[in-house]
């Protein structure tokens, strides 16, 4: 067993630094030009928040694989665990809260300020709106935390008579599976519903925080997770569905750039009226819409502007850049085919398992309990695969719904092209989510899960919590979740052919 901890944890610290290095290469590669050589706070913020999430997705299949140590042991306090996983998991969850709500807000408020403003007046205004945060956060928790910050443990009290130690094991049976007794259940079976009562006591501070924080990413992750499910493999396959079936010819290609550089323009004169409002004071409601607006709108130009240049490859590699045009939509295809049988088994496995009681069949856990008797990692990768996934689900379905949306802003991922205030929106989305995913993975995969830290944490505690314990008991955000999935698998099947442009035109003030 020794061999097997110190290879664990040998795994988990080169794991931690592949993490960090990864992130920091996505950074420097998909950063914006206009951001390099600066900025350096908010990018030491989107690194750290990367880092942290991703390593909390991790830290699940880690936790298993810390429990497996004990899997020989009588009971699992006779074993020496080989990492403090219980502590860990509060230490990544509070730096989480803190990244979202206080770091994160900071980094974004500080980088959108007025580029006319100084430094300081920039740093005291981003100081001011975090300060307020703090304040809310602070007495929220607080309030929440006094009157409500209890967990109700149902217990049932048992007790039996005691007898001598039997000679033999012979007399046990299936039909006489108890002691000094001729019925066919034990006293554990036998008690009568008076013997139930509740056991109430108050949740560990940091426990309540991770509480409070899933709740929140619960309901962004049912919401962008549900829908993105769908639209993440399905965005893909129709993706490759919709692609310029052939090279267009020089009069085509003029008269569609001809029309994009009208569109442009538009949308130049848009932004440079929109900036002379925001100087002259007037940011109020319908500023903001249209600024929403001109920038749903400059993404689709961006995206036809490139569908042309697919379509019209020029230059002496132009042959090399159709090939490699085409074959980039049939990866799309094979990637969205193989995400199709990722989303449906989810799918399936939150149905079977989670809203069927009792559960038709242990489905994915015991996928993964066989892959990890075919292999030691086996089953672990594999499990970590599918907690990925749901994250990836969650960023596919806010883009989607950013995009169709006018009330919710859009913050895409481009590669050479993201700005960091995108940067900082995708990774508190990620970390939000990710304590939900953790959550919902605990309860998902509970068998394959089993006696782990995480699940006494997202399982027991969180279950157990006043105010909020029927929200899991009744399995609100499961259902939530496959209702959205299956509104979302209609939408694309009706509409997916066809490229949707946003509906929400902006409108200048006089």
């Amino acid at each position: 067993m020794g061999d097997f901890n110190l290879a664990l944890v040998i795994v988990a610290v080169v794991v931690c630094v592949l993490v960090l290095l990864f992130n920091v290469y996505l950074l420097v590669n998909y950063q914006h030009p206009d951001d390099k050589n600066q900025a350096y706070f908010p990018k030491l913020v989107v690194v750290i928040g990367l880092s942290i999430a991703v390593i909390s997705i991790l830290m699940l299949p880690g936790d298993v694989a810390n429990r497996q140590a004990c899997r020989h042991a009588i009971y699992n306090g006779a074993c020496n665990l080989t990492l403090p996983m219980k502590t860990l998991w509060l230490v990544v969850y509070i730096t989480d809260a803190v990244l979202v709500f206080f770091f994160i807000p900071f980094a974004m408020f500080y980088y959108e300020g007025d580029m006319d403003k100084s430094v300081g007046k920039r740093l005291l205004s981003a100081m001011l709106w975090v300060a307020v945060s703090v304040v809310v956060c602070a007495l929220a928790l607080g309030i929440l935390y006094g009157l409500v910050g209890k967990v109700d443990f149902n217990v049932r009290h048992l007790s039996s008579a005691s007898t001598n130690f039997p000679t033999s094991w012979t007399e046990f049976s299936r039909s006489q599976p108890c002691i000094g007794s001729a019925a066919h259940q034990c006293a554990a079976y036998l008690a009568s519903a008076s013997s139930e009562s509740t056991w109430t006591m108050r949740a560990s501070f940091p426990e309540y925080v991770v509480a409070l924080a899933t709740i929140v990413g619960s309901v962004l992750f049912t919401i962008f997770g549900g829908v993105g499910i769908a639209s993440l493999p399905l965005g893909l396959i129709f993706s490759f569905i919709r692609r310029p079936k052939a090279v267009i010819t020089r009069s085509q290609y003029i008269k569609e750039a001809t029309e994009l550089g009208k569109k442009a323009r538009e949308l130049k004169k848009a932004a440079e009226a929109l900036r002379e409002e925001e100087r002259s004071g007037s940011k109020g409601r319908k500023w903001r819409k249209n600024v929403k607006a001109v920038e749903k709108e400059l993404l689709v130009l961006e995206d036809d502007m490139k569908t042309l240049e697919e379509m019209y490859p020029q230059g002496e590699r132009a042959e090399t850049a159709w090939a490699m045009t085409v074959l980039g939509y049939v990866a799309k295809l094979v990637l969205g085919v193989v995400g199709l049988i990722v989303s449906v088994a989810w799918l399936a496995h939150i149905v079977i398992y989670l809203l069927i009681d009792p559960p038709l069949s242990p489905f994915l856990n015991e996928v993964f309990i066989k892959l990890d008797d075919l292999w030691g990692l086996l089953g672990t990768v594999a499990f970590a695969f599918f907690c990925f996934y749901l994250l990836m689900a969650v960023v596919a379905g806010a883009m989607m719904l950013g995009l169709r949306l006018v009330f919710i802003t859009i913050h895409p991922m481009k590669w050479g092209a993201t700005l960091m205030n995108s940067f900082l929106f995708n990774v508190g989305l990620i970390l939000l989510c990710s304590i939900s995913v953790i959550q919902f993975c605990a309860t998902a995969f509970g068998s394959y899960a089993q006696a782990t830290a995480a699940q006494e944490i997202f399982g027991h505690t969180l279950q157990s919590l006043r105010g909020i314990k029927y929200l899991f008991k009744y399995n609100i955000f499961p259902y939530a979740f496959v209702i959205l999935a299956a509104i979302t698998f209609l939408y694309y099947l009706t509409f997916g052919w066809r490229k949707k442009k946003p509906n929400a035109r902006f409108q200048l003030s006089s």
